[in-house]
């Protein structure tokens, strides 16, 4: 008999520093929203009490980016825009994730032209991307599952290389 087994049958349980400090990080990300277009209400509406995001703690979105570890980039994001998106990522505290909701946000969507940016990750880099125009809310919050999940699986030993 493991010390595992043991343990469980005293009521104690046992985990890794890891999984326990990567548990808080998914269970407490608090979300700034940068609703640009179309894409905003859409985010919007998974705030909402249909899809209620506040069971995976995300309880509001924050108006700030000294307050947040998650930006979610809803829309398009027009050359002008993009030195402002960068300087309010700097602002996050760390670690800190992106999610690019929309296919305007992703790839430039249908503005193929001089004014809008083929991509927010040519400002910040990306860590999921939620397809779409507009993507509806089970897809972002099939975006934000998928963040816990990479999030969850991240390892120390990565985060002291960066």
């Amino acid at each position: 008999m493991g010390v595992e087994q043991k343990l469980a049958n005293m009521g104690v349980v046992t985990t890794t520093l890891e999984t326990a400090v990567n548990w808080g990080r998914t269970n407490a990300m608090w979300p700034m929203l940068f609703g640009l277009a179309c894409c905003a209400i859409e985010m919007m509406a998974a705030q909402a009490a249909n899809y209620d995001m506040s069971r995976f703690g995300m309880e509001l979105m924050r108006p700030s980016p000294r307050q947040s570890d998650l930006m979610i980039v809803a829309g398009r994001v027009s050359r002008k825009m993009g030195p402002v998106l960068r300087r309010l990522y700097d602002q996050m505290a760390e670690p800190k994730w992106v999610i690019a909701m929309g296919d305007c946000a992703s790839c430039g969507g249908v503005f193929n032209n001089y004014a809008i940016l083929q991509g927010v990750d040519e400002i910040v880099p990306v860590d999921v991307y939620v397809a779409g125009c507009p993507p509806r809310p089970e897809a972002l919050i099939h975006g934000v599952v998928t963040l816990h999940e990479k999030v969850r699986a991240e390892k120390f030993k990565d985060l002291a290389k960066v």
